[in-house]
Protein backbone atom coordinates (compact mmCIF):
# COMPACT_ATOMS: atom_id res chain seq x y z
CA UNK A 1 0.00 0.00 0.00
CA UNK A 2 1.32 3.84 -0.29
CA UNK A 3 2.18 6.02 2.25
CA UNK A 4 0.97 9.33 2.67
CA UNK A 5 3.06 12.04 4.02
CA UNK A 6 1.39 15.42 4.75
CA UNK A 7 0.44 17.53 8.03
CA UNK A 8 -1.87 19.14 6.51
CA UNK A 9 -4.99 17.79 7.27
CA UNK A 10 -7.28 19.70 5.05
CA UNK A 11 -5.38 17.78 1.95
CA UNK A 12 -5.10 14.36 3.16
CA UNK A 13 -8.52 13.44 2.06
CA UNK A 14 -7.99 14.94 -1.53
CA UNK A 15 -5.03 12.38 -1.87
CA UNK A 16 -6.57 9.63 0.00
CA UNK A 17 -9.50 9.80 -2.96
CA UNK A 18 -6.81 8.67 -5.83
CA UNK A 19 -5.51 5.97 -3.48
CA UNK A 20 -6.22 2.63 -2.59
CA UNK A 21 -7.91 1.62 0.48
CA UNK A 22 -6.06 1.25 3.71
CA UNK A 23 -2.93 3.75 2.42
CA UNK A 24 -1.08 4.56 5.58
CA UNK A 25 -1.21 8.13 6.75
CA UNK A 26 1.67 9.98 8.47
CA UNK A 27 2.58 13.30 9.39
CA UNK A 28 5.92 13.52 8.99
CA UNK A 29 9.34 11.93 6.98
CA UNK A 30 10.66 10.87 10.26
CA UNK A 31 6.84 8.62 10.65
CA UNK A 32 7.51 7.45 6.95
CA UNK A 33 10.78 5.83 7.74
CA UNK A 34 9.75 4.50 11.10
CA UNK A 35 6.45 3.17 8.69
CA UNK A 36 8.59 1.34 6.27
CA UNK A 37 10.95 0.05 8.50
CA UNK A 38 7.91 -2.27 9.74
CA UNK A 39 6.33 -2.44 6.37
CA UNK A 40 8.22 -4.40 3.67
CA UNK A 41 5.74 -4.68 1.17
CA UNK A 42 4.98 -1.18 0.54
CA UNK A 43 5.05 -0.08 -3.17
CA UNK A 44 4.84 4.14 -2.73
CA UNK A 45 5.19 6.77 -0.90
CA UNK A 46 3.12 10.02 -1.60
CA UNK A 47 4.62 13.44 -0.20
CA UNK A 48 2.40 16.21 -0.27
CA UNK A 49 2.65 19.52 -0.55
CA UNK A 50 3.07 20.25 3.46
CA UNK A 51 6.82 18.46 2.58
CA UNK A 52 9.55 21.00 1.82
CA UNK A 53 10.77 20.79 -1.71
CA UNK A 54 14.39 19.98 -0.28
CA UNK A 55 13.22 17.32 2.42
CA UNK A 56 10.98 15.55 -0.27
CA UNK A 57 14.69 15.47 -2.67
CA UNK A 58 16.39 13.90 0.35
CA UNK A 59 13.77 11.40 1.47
CA UNK A 60 13.87 10.48 -2.78
CA UNK A 61 17.47 10.09 -2.72
CA UNK A 62 17.52 8.20 0.68
CA UNK A 63 14.91 5.74 -0.93
CA UNK A 64 16.32 5.41 -4.02
CA UNK A 65 19.49 3.48 -2.74
CA UNK A 66 17.99 2.03 0.35
CA UNK A 67 14.58 0.98 -0.65
CA UNK A 68 14.69 1.00 -4.81
CA UNK A 69 11.14 -0.61 -5.26
CA UNK A 70 9.09 2.11 -3.44
CA UNK A 71 8.22 4.38 -5.66
CA UNK A 72 8.15 8.13 -4.73
CA UNK A 73 5.63 10.50 -5.83
CA UNK A 74 6.23 14.20 -5.11
CA UNK A 75 2.65 16.11 -5.14
CA UNK A 76 2.53 20.22 -5.34
CA UNK A 77 0.08 22.43 -5.31
CA UNK A 78 2.17 24.31 -8.78
CA UNK A 79 4.62 22.64 -10.65
CA UNK A 80 7.09 24.22 -12.75
CA UNK A 81 10.23 23.45 -14.45
CA UNK A 82 12.89 24.04 -12.33
CA UNK A 83 10.76 21.10 -9.71
CA UNK A 84 10.57 18.63 -12.39
CA UNK A 85 14.31 19.08 -12.84
CA UNK A 86 15.11 18.21 -9.40
CA UNK A 87 12.80 15.76 -8.84
CA UNK A 88 13.95 13.78 -11.61
CA UNK A 89 17.78 13.88 -10.44
CA UNK A 90 16.77 12.78 -6.82
CA UNK A 91 14.82 9.79 -8.40
CA UNK A 92 11.22 10.98 -7.46
CA UNK A 93 8.98 9.04 -9.87
CA UNK A 94 6.18 11.02 -10.82
CA UNK A 95 5.42 14.49 -9.64
CA UNK A 96 1.64 15.62 -10.14
CA UNK A 97 -0.92 18.81 -8.73
CA UNK A 98 -2.99 18.31 -5.75
CA UNK A 99 -5.86 18.40 -7.74
CA UNK A 100 -5.00 16.06 -10.40
CA UNK A 101 -6.69 12.92 -8.65
CA UNK A 102 -6.73 10.67 -12.27
CA UNK A 103 -2.69 11.39 -12.43
CA UNK A 104 -2.02 10.41 -9.08
CA UNK A 105 -3.96 7.46 -8.98
CA UNK A 106 -2.31 6.54 -12.63
CA UNK A 107 1.32 7.08 -10.73
CA UNK A 108 0.28 4.88 -7.83
CA UNK A 109 -0.77 2.12 -10.27
CA UNK A 110 2.62 2.30 -11.92
CA UNK A 111 4.39 2.18 -8.61
CA UNK A 112 2.69 -1.03 -8.23
CA UNK A 113 3.49 -2.24 -11.19
CA UNK A 114 7.23 -1.55 -10.50
CA UNK A 115 7.08 -3.03 -7.10
CA UNK A 116 5.58 -6.46 -8.33
CA UNK A 117 7.99 -6.73 -11.49
CA UNK A 118 11.21 -5.77 -9.25
CA UNK A 119 9.45 -8.68 -6.78
CA UNK A 120 9.29 -10.95 -9.50
CA UNK A 121 5.41 -10.88 -9.28
CA UNK A 122 3.66 -11.75 -12.65
CA UNK A 123 0.05 -12.01 -13.26
CA UNK A 124 -0.15 -15.42 -12.61
CA UNK A 125 0.82 -14.55 -9.03
CA UNK A 126 -1.84 -11.82 -8.14
CA UNK A 127 -2.73 -11.34 -4.71
CA UNK A 128 -5.81 -12.31 -2.86
CA UNK A 129 -8.02 -9.90 -1.25
CA UNK A 130 -8.67 -9.71 2.78
CA UNK A 131 -11.69 -9.19 3.89
CA UNK A 132 -12.09 -8.28 7.84
CA UNK A 133 -15.28 -9.17 9.93
CA UNK A 134 -15.50 -6.50 12.11
CA UNK A 135 -18.62 -5.63 15.12
CA UNK A 136 -17.22 -3.35 18.25
CA UNK A 137 -20.53 -5.29 20.22
CA UNK A 138 -19.96 -8.34 21.38
CA UNK A 139 -22.82 -10.92 20.65
CA UNK A 140 -24.12 -10.42 17.42
CA UNK A 141 -22.96 -13.27 15.73
CA UNK A 142 -19.97 -11.71 14.10
CA UNK A 143 -18.24 -15.73 14.29
CA UNK A 144 -21.34 -17.24 12.57
CA UNK A 145 -20.64 -14.59 9.80
CA UNK A 146 -17.22 -15.04 9.11
CA UNK A 147 -17.43 -18.88 9.15
CA UNK A 148 -20.34 -18.63 6.74
CA UNK A 149 -18.70 -16.08 4.86
CA UNK A 150 -15.73 -18.18 4.31
CA UNK A 151 -17.53 -21.20 3.64
CA UNK A 152 -19.63 -19.31 0.31
CA UNK A 153 -16.53 -17.55 -0.82
CA UNK A 154 -15.10 -20.86 -0.94
CA UNK A 155 -17.83 -22.79 -2.87
CA UNK A 156 -16.48 -26.22 -2.08
CA UNK A 157 -12.80 -25.45 -3.17
CA UNK A 158 -13.92 -23.49 -6.18
CA UNK A 159 -11.69 -20.92 -4.77
CA UNK A 160 -8.46 -21.25 -2.12
CA UNK A 161 -9.92 -19.43 0.98
CA UNK A 162 -8.28 -18.86 4.41
CA UNK A 163 -10.23 -18.15 7.83
CA UNK A 164 -8.31 -16.70 10.56
CA UNK A 165 -9.41 -16.36 13.79
CA UNK A 166 -7.80 -13.07 15.25
CA UNK A 167 -9.70 -13.08 18.68
CA UNK A 168 -7.03 -13.84 20.38
CA UNK A 169 -8.12 -14.27 24.00
CA UNK A 170 -11.73 -16.20 22.89
CA UNK A 171 -11.39 -17.17 19.18
CA UNK A 172 -14.38 -19.46 18.23
CA UNK A 173 -13.63 -20.30 14.80
CA UNK A 174 -12.70 -24.03 14.98
CA UNK A 175 -15.09 -24.95 17.54
CA UNK A 176 -17.94 -23.62 15.48
CA UNK A 177 -16.77 -25.53 13.06
CA UNK A 178 -16.27 -28.71 14.77
CA UNK A 179 -12.28 -28.51 14.11
CA UNK A 180 -9.74 -29.63 16.38
CA UNK A 181 -6.61 -28.14 15.52
CA UNK A 182 -3.25 -29.57 16.50
CA UNK A 183 -1.44 -26.15 15.81
CA UNK A 184 -2.63 -22.34 15.81
CA UNK A 185 -1.29 -18.96 15.59
CA UNK A 186 0.40 -19.57 18.77
CA UNK A 187 3.30 -21.47 16.72
CA UNK A 188 4.20 -18.83 14.66
CA UNK A 189 5.39 -16.84 17.78
CA UNK A 190 8.82 -15.42 17.26
CA UNK A 191 8.73 -15.49 13.32
CA UNK A 192 7.92 -12.51 12.20
CA UNK A 193 11.32 -12.62 9.98
CA UNK A 194 10.79 -15.34 8.50
CA UNK A 195 6.75 -15.86 7.96
CA UNK A 196 6.48 -17.59 4.64
CA UNK A 197 3.49 -19.88 2.95
CA UNK A 198 5.67 -22.99 3.23
CA UNK A 199 5.76 -22.13 7.25
CA UNK A 200 2.25 -21.02 7.39
CA UNK A 201 0.87 -24.91 5.45
CA UNK A 202 1.99 -26.45 8.48
CA UNK A 203 0.08 -24.08 11.00
CA UNK A 204 -3.33 -24.47 9.06
CA UNK A 205 -6.25 -27.13 9.53
CA UNK A 206 -7.88 -27.98 6.34
CA UNK A 207 -12.16 -28.31 6.52
CA UNK A 208 -13.44 -30.63 4.62
CA UNK A 209 -15.20 -28.02 2.43
CA UNK A 210 -11.78 -26.97 1.04
CA UNK A 211 -11.45 -24.14 3.64
CA UNK A 212 -7.98 -23.61 5.63
CA UNK A 213 -8.65 -22.39 9.07
CA UNK A 214 -5.73 -20.61 11.29
CA UNK A 215 -6.89 -21.00 14.24
CA UNK A 216 -6.79 -18.85 17.79
CA UNK A 217 -4.92 -19.99 20.48
CA UNK A 218 -5.85 -22.95 22.67
CA UNK A 219 -5.36 -19.92 25.81
CA UNK A 220 -6.28 -16.54 26.07
CA UNK A 221 -2.47 -15.52 27.77
CA UNK A 222 -1.10 -15.91 24.32
CA UNK A 223 -2.30 -13.46 23.16
CA UNK A 224 -0.04 -10.58 24.64
CA UNK A 225 3.00 -12.41 22.81
CA UNK A 226 1.34 -12.51 19.32
CA UNK A 227 3.07 -8.99 18.30
CA UNK A 228 0.89 -6.95 15.26
CA UNK A 229 4.07 -6.61 13.26
CA UNK A 230 4.12 -10.90 12.98
CA UNK A 231 -0.09 -10.81 12.50
CA UNK A 232 0.72 -8.13 9.65
CA UNK A 233 2.94 -10.44 8.09
CA UNK A 234 1.07 -13.69 8.10
CA UNK A 235 -1.94 -11.80 6.80
CA UNK A 236 0.34 -10.68 3.65
CA UNK A 237 1.97 -14.07 3.11
CA UNK A 238 -1.81 -15.54 3.15
CA UNK A 239 -2.85 -12.88 0.42
CA UNK A 240 -0.22 -14.05 -1.77
CA UNK A 241 -1.31 -17.87 -1.64
CA UNK A 242 -5.45 -17.86 -1.01
CA UNK A 243 -8.01 -15.58 -3.21
CA UNK A 244 -9.28 -14.30 0.16
CA UNK A 245 -8.68 -14.23 3.43
CA UNK A 246 -11.46 -14.01 5.78
CA UNK A 247 -10.72 -12.60 9.36
CA UNK A 248 -12.55 -12.88 12.31
CA UNK A 249 -11.69 -10.02 14.81
CA UNK A 250 -12.63 -9.76 18.23
CA UNK A 251 -15.34 -7.17 19.74
CA UNK A 252 -13.12 -4.14 20.29
CA UNK A 253 -10.22 -2.29 19.05
CA UNK A 254 -7.30 -3.79 20.14
CA UNK A 255 -3.99 -4.16 18.33
CA UNK A 256 -4.97 -7.79 16.64
CA UNK A 257 -8.07 -6.23 15.35
CA UNK A 258 -6.31 -2.62 14.29
CA UNK A 259 -3.76 -4.60 11.94
CA UNK A 260 -6.12 -6.83 10.30
CA UNK A 261 -8.37 -3.57 9.47
CA UNK A 262 -5.54 -1.56 7.94
CA UNK A 263 -4.35 -4.71 5.71
CA UNK A 264 -8.29 -5.25 4.80
CA UNK A 265 -8.96 -5.08 1.67
CA UNK A 266 -12.78 -5.40 2.16
CA UNK A 267 -14.74 -4.63 5.77
CA UNK A 268 -17.59 -6.78 7.08
CA UNK A 269 -19.22 -4.73 9.66
CA UNK A 270 -22.18 -7.22 11.56
CA UNK A 271 -24.84 -5.14 13.69
CA UNK A 272 -27.94 -6.04 14.92
CA UNK A 273 -31.32 -3.97 15.24
CA UNK A 274 -30.91 -2.59 19.13
CA UNK A 275 -29.97 0.96 20.19
CA UNK A 276 -26.51 -0.20 22.37
CA UNK A 277 -25.49 -1.91 19.35
CA UNK A 278 -26.31 0.63 16.92
CA UNK A 279 -24.44 3.04 19.16
CA UNK A 280 -21.51 1.55 19.55
CA UNK A 281 -21.48 0.88 15.44
CA UNK A 282 -21.64 4.66 14.94
CA UNK A 283 -18.97 5.10 17.12
CA UNK A 284 -16.36 2.58 15.43
CA UNK A 285 -17.33 4.24 12.05
CA UNK A 286 -16.01 7.16 13.04
CA UNK A 287 -13.01 5.76 14.39
CA UNK A 288 -12.57 4.19 11.06
CA UNK A 289 -13.10 7.16 9.02
CA UNK A 290 -10.68 9.26 11.14
CA UNK A 291 -8.16 6.58 10.87
CA UNK A 292 -8.75 5.72 6.98
CA UNK A 293 -9.84 2.48 7.57
CA UNK A 294 -11.55 0.81 4.32
CA UNK A 295 -13.23 4.11 3.22
CA UNK A 296 -15.88 2.97 0.33
CA UNK A 297 -15.26 -0.67 0.86
CA UNK A 298 -17.66 -1.59 4.02
CA UNK A 299 -20.53 -3.67 4.00
CA UNK A 300 -22.90 -3.44 6.58
CA UNK A 301 -24.48 -6.87 7.70
CA UNK A 302 -27.57 -6.55 9.82
CA UNK A 303 -27.88 -10.01 11.48
CA UNK A 304 -30.96 -10.98 13.52
CA UNK A 305 -33.02 -8.19 11.46
CA UNK A 306 -36.61 -8.14 12.00
CA UNK A 307 -39.33 -5.77 12.07
CA UNK A 308 -40.78 -6.33 15.34
CA UNK A 309 -38.04 -5.26 16.89
CA UNK A 310 -39.13 -1.07 15.78
CA UNK A 311 -36.04 -0.57 14.28
CA UNK A 312 -36.33 -0.41 10.28
CA UNK A 313 -33.67 -1.26 7.78
CA UNK A 314 -33.96 2.65 6.55
CA UNK A 315 -33.43 3.90 10.17
CA UNK A 316 -30.21 2.04 10.41
CA UNK A 317 -29.41 2.88 7.06
CA UNK A 318 -30.23 6.79 8.16
CA UNK A 319 -28.25 6.47 11.68
CA UNK A 320 -25.18 4.75 10.36
CA UNK A 321 -24.96 6.83 7.39
CA UNK A 322 -24.41 3.71 5.04
CA UNK A 323 -26.26 1.40 3.15
CA UNK A 324 -27.31 -2.19 4.16
CA UNK A 325 -25.45 -4.99 2.55
CA UNK A 326 -27.30 -7.69 3.48
CA UNK A 327 -30.07 -8.63 6.53
CA UNK A 328 -30.73 -12.10 7.69
CA UNK A 329 -33.53 -12.54 9.80
CA UNK A 330 -33.61 -14.72 13.23
CA UNK A 331 -34.06 -18.30 12.54
CA UNK A 332 -33.66 -21.13 14.88
CA UNK A 333 -32.35 -23.08 11.45
CA UNK A 334 -28.90 -21.35 11.75
CA UNK A 335 -28.42 -21.85 15.73
CA UNK A 336 -29.55 -25.43 14.78
CA UNK A 337 -27.33 -25.81 12.22
CA UNK A 338 -23.99 -23.81 14.04
CA UNK A 339 -24.68 -26.14 17.40
CA UNK A 340 -24.58 -29.08 14.29
CA UNK A 341 -20.92 -28.54 13.59
CA UNK A 342 -22.33 -27.86 9.77
CA UNK A 343 -22.99 -24.03 9.24
CA UNK A 344 -26.23 -22.97 7.76
CA UNK A 345 -24.60 -22.05 4.18
CA UNK A 346 -23.81 -26.32 4.20
CA UNK A 347 -26.46 -27.60 5.47
CA UNK A 348 -29.35 -25.83 4.14
CA UNK A 349 -28.16 -23.67 0.96
CA UNK A 350 -31.65 -22.35 -0.41
CA UNK A 351 -32.30 -20.87 3.50
CA UNK A 352 -32.81 -17.35 3.48
CA UNK A 353 -29.57 -16.30 5.36
CA UNK A 354 -27.94 -18.93 3.22
CA UNK A 355 -28.63 -16.59 0.39
CA UNK A 356 -27.97 -13.44 2.20
CA UNK A 357 -24.29 -14.33 2.96
CA UNK A 358 -24.53 -15.82 -0.94
CA UNK A 359 -25.09 -11.91 -1.51
CA UNK A 360 -22.45 -10.91 0.51
CA UNK A 361 -20.40 -12.66 -0.83
CA UNK A 362 -21.14 -11.71 -4.88
CA UNK A 363 -20.63 -7.85 -3.56
CA UNK A 364 -16.91 -8.78 -2.19
CA UNK A 365 -16.23 -10.65 -5.28
CA UNK A 366 -17.55 -8.68 -8.06
CA UNK A 367 -19.05 -11.53 -9.55
CA UNK A 368 -22.20 -13.70 -9.98
CA UNK A 369 -22.02 -16.76 -7.39
CA UNK A 370 -24.92 -19.75 -8.15
CA UNK A 371 -24.44 -20.87 -4.85
CA UNK A 372 -24.40 -24.15 -6.10
CA UNK A 373 -21.71 -26.79 -4.47
CA UNK A 374 -21.27 -24.51 -1.21
CA UNK A 375 -21.21 -27.09 1.47
CA UNK A 376 -18.88 -29.55 2.79
CA UNK A 377 -17.67 -31.87 -0.14
CA UNK A 378 -14.22 -31.44 -1.38
CA UNK A 379 -13.40 -35.30 -1.65
CA UNK A 380 -9.66 -34.04 -2.85
CA UNK A 381 -9.36 -30.81 -0.57
CA UNK A 382 -6.32 -32.74 1.78
CA UNK A 383 -4.98 -34.37 -0.99
CA UNK A 384 -3.25 -31.21 -2.49
CA UNK A 385 -1.90 -28.01 -1.14
CA UNK A 386 -4.01 -25.19 0.67
CA UNK A 387 -2.56 -22.80 -1.19
CA UNK A 388 -3.54 -21.71 -4.87
CA UNK A 389 -0.24 -22.40 -6.56
CA UNK A 390 -1.26 -26.29 -5.64
CA UNK A 391 -4.58 -25.78 -7.68
CA UNK A 392 -4.81 -28.15 -10.81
Amino acid sequence: MPVIVEADSAVVPQLQRALPAGSHVVATVDGMLAWLDQRTDEYGVVLGPSVGLEVAFSVAELLRITRPAVSVVLVRQTVDTTVLTRSMQAGVRDVVTTEDHAVLAGAIERAHQLHRALRGITDDAERGKIVTVFSPKGGVGKTTSSVNLALTLADDGARKVCLVDLDLAFGDVAITMQMFPSNSIEQAIGSENSVDLSMLEGLLTPHPSGLAVLAAPAHPDVRERISPLLIARILRTLRDGFDFVVVDTSPSFDDATLTALDETDECVIVATLDVPTLKNVKVALETMDMLSIARGHRHLLLNRADDAVGITVEKVESILDMPVSAQIATAVDVAAATNAGTPIVAQKPQHQASQAYLNLATSLIGEPLTGVGVGVGGGDARSRSLFRRGRN
